[in-house]
């Protein structure tokens, strides 16, 4: 009898062990996340606004940006300056100072909050966002690159303002700047900031693409209703506001989540590299010494 009850409760198969993972150390991944940031950084601005000779590089920024406005017109959805103006004509201009700030501040604080806390409350997952991360920031250096993009904001400004002149416009575009016309506490007009910001650094919208990367992040993570939904609603107010603020063009956003993708696509392909290789070393037969 207890020979059957032991057979009955003898499992089918043996659990599967536990893949092995690298020891994430934090000072190790703030050294990654400092020579990223400091990478992208320094290939970005060396391009558009902030690298090359001005009328040049206006002037191809200029012309990609009639491209994608013509796109969008053939689309029947260029909506952008129709979105700013009905904002800015709501009682004091809608507050756009909050989105200001939240264009020049929140993509940042947010996205560093939920890399640490998934570093602290999801080590499993870590790898693999950390690394979709890191290849989204590094593969849209490619569209920096290659198709330096003018923002709506900028379409209508002056040589006094911003440099030699673009090519001859072909209409008043009529977007306001409202980083200029309603200042906070940060410019692109500042001294230091206007010498290092590429703002032709466009397309794909990494606002758009780190929000959406924050959301799916931080979605699994929260228990309750009102912080999940909080999380959702991220990255949508982070759409309106690059349109509302000038920043973008809709399609930036769409380049953004097609960055994303790919990037994750690359960090999953990376983590599985990764994940392979230790298990081989894992595998390795100690050698015994003599």
């Amino acid at each position: 009898m207890s020979e059957q009850v032991a057979e009955v409760e003898a499992p089918d198969e043996a659990p599967e062990p536990e893949r092995a993972r690298p020891r994430l150390r934090w000072w190790r991944e703030a050294l990654y996340v400092v020579v990223l940031y400091g990478v992208y950084s320094t290939v970005r601005n060396q391009f558009g606004s902030a690298g090359g000779p001005d009328g040049q590089a206006n002037a191809i920024a200029y012309g990609h940006a009639l491209d994608i406005i013509a796109i969008q017109e053939v689309m029947g959805l260029y909506v952008e300056r129709s979105i700013q103006d009905w904002y800015l004509s709501l009682p004091r201009e809608g507050l756009i100072g909050f989105w200001n700030v939240f264009y020049g501040t929140a993509h940042f604080i947010v996205t560093a909050g939920a890399l640490v806390w998934l570093y602290r409350r999801d080590k499993p997952r870590y790898p693999l966002w950390r690394n979709t991360l890191a290849a989204s920031t590094l593969l849209a250096l490619i569209g920096f690159a290659s198709f330096s993009l003018m923002p709506p904001r900028l379409l209508d400004e002056p040589q006094a303002r911003f440099g030699p002149p673009t090519a001859a416009a072909e209409r008043d575009f009529g977007y306001v700047d409202t980083l200029a016309e309603y200042p906070t506490f940060w410019s692109f007009d500042s001294g230091t900031l206007k010498n290092i910001s590429n703002q032709y650094a466009a397309m794909p919208s990494l606002h758009i693409g780190w929000s959406t990367w924050s959301m799916l992040v931080l979605y699994p993570m929260l228990r309750r209703r009102r912080t999940k939904a909080l999380a959702v609603a991220h990255p949508l107010a982070t759409l309106f506001c690059i349109v509302v603020t000038a920043n973008h063009f809709w399609l930036d956003a769409v380049g953004g989540l097609v960055t994303l993708g790919v990037g994750f696509l690359a960090g999953r392909a990376l983590s599985a590299a990764w994940d392979r290789r230790t298990e081989r070393r894992a595998a390795a037969p100690v050698a015994v010494p003599a």
